[in-house]
């Protein structure tokens, strides 16, 4: 008697695959709102007049322990005055009139600001601005 031989089968079976990016979607999916972590600053206040900008600005913020993190269009990322430089002086070349903000923690030490903003100058940009919150007053008691 003689078997009958079978055809090897070149089809994959793709389901288990399927179930595998359906999981990883949803985790993705859930993580991502987390993933927006911001920088904490206590910014020093002052009754200065709030600046009126047609475009998102470029932020560099010092945060109490003096690191350097940069945003740009909402996307904060931490960095080092030698990378500071070089990237806002690539975005300065293709966006010259983009407002450039400097904001400092009110316990970070001045010169640490006064590093970033001679980054700031270094990357060409034209014009920084110093951020601080308004003054809130006192409540009555």
């Amino acid at each position: 008697m003689r078997r009958k031989r079978r055809k090897p089968v070149s089809d994959i079976n793709v389901v288990p695959y399927i179930d595998v990016m359906l999981v990883l979607l949803i985790i993705f999916m859930v993580t991502a709102p987390l993933m927006n972590l911001g920088v904490e600053l206590d910014l020093p206040q002052a009754n200065a007049n709030p600046l009126e900008t047609p475009e998102d600005p470029l932020i560099v913020s010092v945060d109490r322990d003096g690191a350097f993190f940069l945003t740009i269009a909402g996307e904060r990322e931490s960095i080092d005055l030698e990378g500071l430089t070089s990237k806002v002086g690539a975005f300065v070349r293709n966006n010259p009139k983009v407002p450039v903000l400097v904001g400092g923690d009110r316990s970070v030490d001045y010169g640490t600001v006064y590093q970033a903003m001679v980054a700031l100058q270094a990357a060409g940009a034209p014009r920084v601005g110093l951020m601080a919150d308004p003054i809130t007053p006192e409540p009555e008691k």
